[in-house]
């Protein structure tokens, strides 16, 4: 279990990030030479972190003009995250309307580089204010900076720009003094369209439906005892389900200036044809570690299934991941495998098709639950020792 540990992590790099704070700036801004800040960074940034970098500093520029400096901090503090494009739509300030074109390319690019390009998504780069709490007049009457996420997992800064558009190091071990603006991306957003991207790839491939979404939609209708006699099969009756009652993580691998984790789980097994199965599940309910939540949501619809038997992947995403090349290599992975008349573990198989040369910013792995059997009831800790979830069977009935 140890090397599959480490073979996982060093599949899967965990963004190192602890932190974010401000080295050379305290109060007003004091620049350091662009040159050693981009040195700093990363010389081969990823396609995301790249957009993310250079719409930062397009923001920067444009908080120069007074007005539109006071309606973003305005949105910033009235939300934990703030949608770019609409908020750039309802100003009349020129500087607002010069980096709205700016935007609107750099949305365009976002898409392309998740591998979302054919789906329909709405507006995925945000902004939120990072550091300790300020009043509306202080952030307005401090000369502002706006960062983005390092591309270098191992980046022992981050980049922040100014109004003039010169560069600063702020160090990444702590929160700063001062409030930063940091540009990223509606991860929630941005996941929902991937996995329906995931779903619809492997769909095609014949790995998996829908369904694993339509069922935990459905999943609210009449639930509880199955009759007396029923079988488990996806009768007229209805169908047995694995519930998660509470789920925590210990470490979501998430440094704290990104915001709120993106949580989804892989489900996999054998369909009914025989054939590998992936289904996708989203949990948009995780935001914190070290925390305990009670969704009561659907994890394995087992009318899906042939055996009595499925795996579970629980992922989280940095931001950084292209579902499009996602979908294809576990679709090229999977297709490889067979049934033999009897289950096996499809954990390793997910994990060894998710090379981490594809991003900078990983899609961090968080934990695996080996061979859930529909008649596992009560708590369960991950094989990572980093998720524990407390599970139950639950029976949803026909309308």
């Amino acid at each position: 279990m140890v090397f599959a540990e480490r073979q996982i992590r060093a599949a899967l790099t965990v963004l190192a990030l602890s932190g974010l704070t401000l080295t050379t700036l305290q109060g007003t801004a004091g620049a350091t030479a662009a040159s050693a800040a981009t040195a700093s960074a990363t010389a081969e940034p990823s396609p995301v972190a790249s957009i993310e970098r250079s719409t930062a500093r397009a923001l920067a520029r444009s908080l120069a003009e007074p007005t539109w400096h006071k309606q973003v901090a305005n949105a910033a503090l009235a939300a934990e995250e703030v949608d770019l494009l609409p908020l750039t739509a309802r100003s009349a300030a020129k500087s607002a309307r010069d980096f709205r074109s700016t935007l609107v390319e750099a949305e365009r690019d976002i898409a392309a580089a998740k591998g979302l390009g054919a789906t329909d998504v709405g507006s995925l780069l945000q902004v939120r204010l990072a550091g300790k709490p300020v009043s509306e007049s202080a952030l307005t009457k401090t000369s502002p900076l706006v960062a983005s996420a390092p591309a270098d997992d191992d980046a022992g800064v981050v980049i922040a720009y100014d109004t003039a558009g010169n560069a600063h190091e702020l160090s990444a071990r702590k929160a700063p003094e001062r409030p930063v603006y940091v540009i990223g991306v509606d991860g929630q957003e941005a996941l929902a369209a991937g996995l329906e991207v995931i779903d619809k790839e492997l769909a095609a491939k014949g790995l998996g439906t829908l369904s694993a979404a339509e069922t935990t939609r459905s999943a609210a209708g009449t639930a509880g005892t199955a009759p007396a006699g029923s079988t488990g099969s996806a009768a007229s009756t209805g169908f047995w389900t694995t519930r998660i009652k509470s789920i925590s993580v210990a470490d979501l691998k998430e440094p704290w200036f990104k915001g709120d984790a993106e949580l989804f789980t892989l489900v996999t097994g054998f369909g009914t044809d025989g054939k590998v199965r992936v289904d996708t599940v989203t949990m948009p309910y995780v935001d914190d570690e070290d925390t305990t939540y009670y969704p009561g949501q659907i994890l394995v619809n087992w009318s899906n299934y042939k055996y009595n038997l499925a795996d579970a992947v629980l992922m989280e995403d940095d931001g950084d991941t292209n579902y499009s090349s996602l979908a294809k290599a576990l679709a090229a992975a999977l297709l490889t495998i067979t049934d033999q008349g009897a289950y096996i573990p499809l954990v390793n198989a997910i994990i060894d098709a998710m090379p981490a040369s594809w991003w900078s910013d990983d899609p961090d792995y968080v934990d695996s639950f080996y061979t859930l059997a529909r008649e596992t009831t009560g708590s369960r800790t991950g094989a990572s020792a980093n998720a524990r979830m407390t599970v139950e069977r639950y029976y949803v009935s026909a309308l």
